[in-house]
C-alpha cells in the first residue's frame, strides 16, 4: 500500500470510493469538491493505492489556525487493515510539518463505527456546535 498525492487520473476512482463509503450528500457535488481542492494545497489531497488501484482517500487542509480532514475513505474490502490509520498518520505528519497545532474533522453524530475509529486514534469530541452557511450552491 502506498500513500501519495491525488493526480487527475484518480478522479473517477475517488468519486466511486466516496459513493461506496456513503460520503456523498446531495448538496455536495464531489466533482466540484475535487476541483476546488486542486486550487488550494493540492499536495494535501491524499490517496492510498494498492497494486495501482485507489483504495483510500483523505482531503487535508490547513488555513493557518487548524488542520482539517475531509473525505477520509477506505474501500470496504480493505477496511480493518490499517489504511485509514495510515492516511490519518500521514495527514498529521504533513500538518505538523507546516506548524499546524491541532487537527479537526467532522463526523456525523449517528456514525458510531467511524466515531469509534477516531477515538482509537486519540481523537475526542469537543464541546462545540458546528455551524454552516452555503455560499455557492452545487
Amino acid at each position: 500500500m502506498k500513500i501519495r498525492s491525488f493526480v487527475q487520473k484518480d478522479n473517477d476512482a475517488v468519486i466511486r470510493l466516496w459513493h461506496a463509503c456513503g460520503l456523498i450528500r446531495p448538496w455536495n457535488d464531489p466533482q466540484k469538491d475535487i476541483e476546488r481542492k486542486l486550487t488550494t494545497q493540492p499536495e494535501l489531497f491524499l490517496v492510498s493505492e494498492k497494486d495501482g488501484v485507489v483504495i483510500g482517500s483523505a482531503m487535508v487542509g490547513y488555513e493557518g489556525h487548524r488542520g482539517w480532514v475531509y473525505y477520509l475513505a477506505v474501500d470496504s474490502a480493505s477496511q480493518g487493515q490499517g489504511i485509514g490509520q495510515a492516511l490519518m498518520q500521514e495527514a498529521e505528519h504533513l500538518l505538523m510539518a507546516r506548524g499546524c497545532p491541532k487537527i479537526q474533522l467532522l463526523v456525523r453524530s449517528n456514525n458510531s463505527r467511524v466515531l469509534a475509529f477516531y477515538e482509537k486514534l486519540g481523537y475526542e469530541a469537543g464541546d462545540v456546535i458546528m455551524l454552516g452557511k452555503r455560499l455557492i450552491p452545487d
